[in-house]
């Protein structure tokens, strides 16, 4: 790091909860502003009920997190669609349809499963409730980009990956205390979707005979793809599925912690061995290119170019510690897929400026700009670390920091949380981002999106020094708001507003 009880049951109690969420939402603004509000109630969750799509909006419900943590997640006054457009105006149009949302979330590193295992039970299952659903302060989140294998964020040394020695394969390791967390988090949201992503190869394949550093020898990319074939597999028994794969993260950096050299040319040629060993195995897994930062699209570019009759191949996965965010454009651009998978929070020069610093940064750059130019994933680093932004191994010259803390018996939720919890708790797996106009960067930015159920959600960054009133405007109706400075506002309404001028 440099920047530093059934599957079924399950998964139909969590659809279950995410309609009553917005079921409560309309009865309320239907019986506010509807004559014969129950009735009318009554009907709109009949229709719910029978797959229909919610009717139009009269007013937009508000959550709020302001910079110095005094409002998190909290819920505003609704506000209604009666007002203006005013001279910062947000106007949405859902005509314009663009990438889906595939999920938001962390990693559970080896160092994050020793700091969640050693909470009490009783603390650990309320704080992975938080994490994974949306019960109470739950943010539900649905994507984790696990490591395969040791990283810079293992509990302890040694370094590992899953056949130190050739022909002993396991994964026994992992299952001391991180698989049970994945099960965990998958028993509390069945529709959790994850990514593999090794740091290495083992060591016996690799020019230099060592996890750091080094690069794949050419003679095994046939090993490397069969143990890649076999993490998947063991995975999936362990009941952790990998629909997604990464095969070197960050391979344009050798370093001295778990690493792996590769070249593009040399990327797209081992796709090709490991397609084919994906196929016989039987195995649907997509691939992703890349996993590195926004600095080099040239690299995904060329692996994009040289396996676009892959199949599996989907896309490129990309990092926050270089380059910017457009960039991602051009790996969109051409019709493939784009992830964000990692990014760490870090502590601010004055530690005081952290929470709020994190806050705006992130949002910013990792929700509003990386979603608006083609990203369906929002992925963090470490889901949990402790006061010192350990356990690490690596390169963290400021102290790191996760999605949550926990440091001796006390648990703190850090800026990351509500981050993420303002896109993931209202923006459900296979939203599309939709038109949304928006200030650049510094100014008040907006990402919005249209959920499978029709409804909305726009999160709003007021990114100035001072506070701002915006409106945000669809269908020719207006609402109006006021956001603090470098506070973030996640708004949700239940469809088009009332009087629309145009018809989908």
């Amino acid at each position: 790091m440099r920047r530093t009880q059934g599957k079924a049951q399950g998964s139909q109690e969590r659809q279950g909860r995410r309609k009553q969420r917005r079921t409560v939402a309309l009865t309320c603004v239907l019986a506010l502003t509807a004559g014969g509000g129950v009735l009318a109630a009554q009907a709109q969750t009949q229709a719910q009920a029978d797959g229909a799509r919610p009717s139009a909006a009269t007013s937009a419900q508000v959550w709020v997190t302001t910079p110095g943590g005094g409002k998190r997640l909290a819920r505003e006054a609704d506000l209604a669609f009666d007002g203006t457009p005013q001279q910062t105006d947000i106007s949405v149009d859902s005509r314009v349809r663009e990438q889906r949302f595939t999920g938001a979330g962390a990693s559970v590193t080896e160092a994050s499963a020793r700091l969640l295992t050693g909470l009490p039970q009783g603390e650990r299952d309320q704080l992975m409730a938080d994490l994974f659903t949306e019960d109470g302060e739950g943010i539900g989140l649905d994507y984790l980009r696990q490591p395969l294998g040791g990283s810079d964020f293992v509990a302890e040394l040694p370094y590992y990956s899953y056949e130190d020695r050739r022909g002993a394969f396991s994964i026994a390791r992992d299952e001391k205390e991180i698989l049970p967390l994945l099960r965990q988090a998958r028993s509390l949201n069945p529709g959790i979707r994850f990514m593999g992503s090794p740091w290495s190869a083992p060591a016996w394949m690799k020019d230099g005979g060592k996890l750091e550093g080094g690069r794949l020898k050419p003679e095994h990319y046939g090993d490397y793809a069969d143990y890649l074939v076999k993490a998947i597999q063991a995975y999936g028994e362990a009941g952790v599925p990998l629909e997604d794969l990464t095969v070197a993260n960050e391979p344009l950096f050798e370093t001295t912690y778990p690493s792996m050299g590769m070249s593009a040319a040399e990327q797209a040629d081992f796709f090709r061995v490991l397609d084919g060993k994906l196929t016989a195995a039987g195995r649907g897994t997509h691939l992703f290119a890349y996993d590195h930062n926004w600095d080099r699209p040239d690299y995904p570019l060329d692996v994009l170019a040289e396996t676009s009759d892959i199949e599996r191949v989907q896309g490129a996965a990309f990092h926050c510690y270089g380059g910017q965010p457009e960039a991602q454009r051009q790996v969109r651009d051409t019709g493939a897929r784009v992830f964000f998978t990692e990014c760490s929070g870090t502590d601010s020069d004055d530690a005081s400026r952290t929470f709020a610093d994190s806050l705006k940064w992130q949002t910013e750059n990792l929700v509003i700009r990386s979603m608006r130019a083609g990203a369906e994933t929002v992925v963090l680093w470490n889901l949990a670390l402790d006061g010192r932004g350990g356990p690490h191994f690596g390169n963290c010259g400021t102290r790191c920091n996760g999605v949550v803390e926990i440091d001796g018996g006390n648990v703190a939720k850090n800026a990351e949380f509500y981050t993420l919890g303002h896109l993931s708790r209202f923006v459900d797996r296979g939203a599309h981002r939709i038109g949304s106009t928006t200030e650049g960067p510094g100014g008040v930015q907006n990402v919005a999106f249209e959920n499978p159920d029709g409804s909305r959600a726009a999160v709003v960054l007021n990114a100035t020094d001072g506070a701002r009133a915006f409106s945000v405007t669809e269908s020719g109706r207006s609402l109006t708001y006021r956001l603090p400075a470098g506070a973030v506002a996640t708004l949700t309404w239940p469809g088009a507003p009332t009087g629309s001028r145009y018809v989908r």
